[in-house]
C-alpha cells in the first residue's frame, strides 16, 4: 500500500515525539534512582567513618593502658605529631608493618584532601591517615598530647581523634561547599572521637577568623580541644 506524504509525515512525527518522550521519562527515572543510591552511599560512608573513629579511639585507650595511663605524645618522627601518632597506636588496631594507603581503618571514605591533589589517607606526608590526633604542637594551641587520662577534666567532651575537617572547619559528609575546600564556615559537621571512646558527627564552631583547632568553642557546643 502506498503511504501518502501527509500520512508519512504524521507517522514519522509520532515516532520522533515518542522517542523524545521515552528519553525524557528515562532521564527522570534515572534521576529518581540516582538520588536514593547517592544517599545510601553517603550514609554508608558516614557509618564507616564513625566505626573507624571508634576503633582508633579504642587503640588510643589501649596504648594509654600500657603506658601508665598516658596518651600518645611527641616522639622523634618524620612528620607532625598530630598525624604520626598513628605509629604509636596502630599496632593496637591490628596493623603491622609500615603505614600505607591500604590502612583503611585510618581512611575516611569521603576524604577529599586539602592543599594536596589527593586525600590525606593516600599521602605519606600525613602518615596515610584522615584522622589527626588532638595534638597540634603550636604555642597557645590547646591539645592533649602526652596527657595522663586523669588530667582530662571532661573525657566525654574532649576531642581525641577527628577528621581533619574539624580543624577548619569544613565537612566531608554534609558539605555546604560541595567538593571545594573553602571557605571555612560555622557549624560545619565533622566526625570526631572523644577521650571517653564515643564518636559522633557534630557541628564545629568557627568564629569567622581563626581555624577551629586554635581555641575551644563558645558555650553550647558538645566538644573542646583543651583538656581542662
Amino acid at each position: 500500500m502506498r503511504i501518502t506524504g501527509s500520512r508519512r509525515a504524521k507517522t514519522e512525527g509520532f515516532t520522533r515525539t515518542d522517542l523524545l518522550a521515552a528519553v525524557a521519562v528515562s532521564t527522570v527515572l534515572a534521576a529518581v534512582a540516582w538520588i536514593p543510591a547517592t544517599m545510601a552511599r553517603e550514609k554508608a560512608g558516614l557509618e564507616r567513618c564513625l566505626g573507624n573513629l571508634r576503633e582508633v579511639n579504642r587503640a588510643c585507650a589501649q596504648f594509654a593502658a600500657e603506658h601508665d595511663q598516658t596518651l600518645p605524645g611527641p616522639v622523634e618522627s618524620p612528620g607532625e605529631f598530630q598525624w604520626f601518632y598513628k605509629e604509636q597506636v596502630k599496632s593496637y588496631a591490628g596493623l603491622r608493618g609500615a603505614s600505607s594507603a591500604q590502612d583503611s581503618l585510618f581512611a575516611c571514605p569521603a576524604d577529599r584532601g586539602y592543599t594536596d591533589p589527593k586525600p590525606f589517607h593516600q599521602s605519606d606526608r600525613f602518615d596515610f591517615g584522615s584522622y589527626p590526633f588532638n595534638g597540634v604542637l603550636l604555642p597557645g594551641v590547646p591539645n592533649i598530647a602526652g596527657w595522663r587520662l586523669s588530667e582530662i577534666r571532661e573525657p566525654a567532651r574532649t576531642l581525641q581523634v577527628m577528621e581533619w575537617t574539624a580543624h577548619g572547619p569544613l565537612s566531608w559528609h554534609r558539605s555546604r561547599t560541595g567538593r571545594r575546600n573553602a571557605p571555612f564556615y560555622n557549624d560545619a559537621e565533622s566526625v570526631v572521637g572523644f577521650v571517653d571512646g564515643h564518636a559522633a558527627l557534630i557541628p564545629i564552631h568557627h568564629d569567622g577568623f581563626n581555624a577551629a583547632y586554635t581555641r575551644d568553642p563558645v558555650p553550647g557546643y558538645a566538644y573542646r580541644y583543651s583538656g581542662r
